[in-house]
């Protein structure tokens, strides 16, 4: 099959292929996140899980799992090791006494706000290429991206998953 002059040939240009750029965004925050975090529990995804419980609109495992796109019964380990480490409770919801709340302790919060700062940095370092101002900007795009996305269907993987086949891992 011959390549004539009216034939238009696809783009190969991996730069400005989203999928590859997207990628290799993801991975460079992986990286960075990771060596920012340390040895947080569970890492990126206990980190992900404590901010959702410290923002407190997400009260039960349940909400939590659905939000993080994380299995129920992942997510029941999770919180566990959570308590284990003092980082949050399981406490009775005053609006049902026959269901809990997921609530992070002081302890907690100051992880929490630690892991913010160090990565803070690690966010600054990954989008190094943009000012400042730009990158806000990216960051407001990509939030309106992430929370304006269709729901996910039973059939859909979750954040986690969709990430570790993206890095292939």
């Amino acid at each position: 099959m011959s390549n004539s002059p009216t034939e238009q040939r696809p783009s190969v240009d991996a730069q400005e292929d989203f999928g590859w750029t997207l990628g290799v965004l993801v991975r460079n925050y992986q990286n960075a996140s990771t060596a920012a975090m340390g040895e947080f529990l569970h890492g990126a995804r206990g980190y992900q899980v404590l901010v959702a419980v410290v923002g407190g609109e997400l009260p039960n495992q349940l909400a939590l799992a659905q939000h993080l796109g994380i299995d129920r019964t992942v997510m029941t380990y999770l919180i566990d090791d959570f308590v284990k480490e003092g980082l949050v409770e399981r406490q009775l919801n005053p609006a049902d006494r026959r269901a809990r709340i997921v609530v992070a302790t002081n302890a907690g919060n100051k992880a929490l706000a630690d892991l913010q700062l160090r990565v803070a940095g690690a966010e600054n370092a990954v989008l190094g290429a943009l000012a400042a101002e730009e990158r806000e900007l990216f960051r407001t795009l990509l939030r309106r991206v992430a929370c304006d996305a269709p729901p996910v269907s039973a059939h859909d993987l979750g954040a986690c998953e969709a990430v570790e086949q993206m890095l292939g891992t």
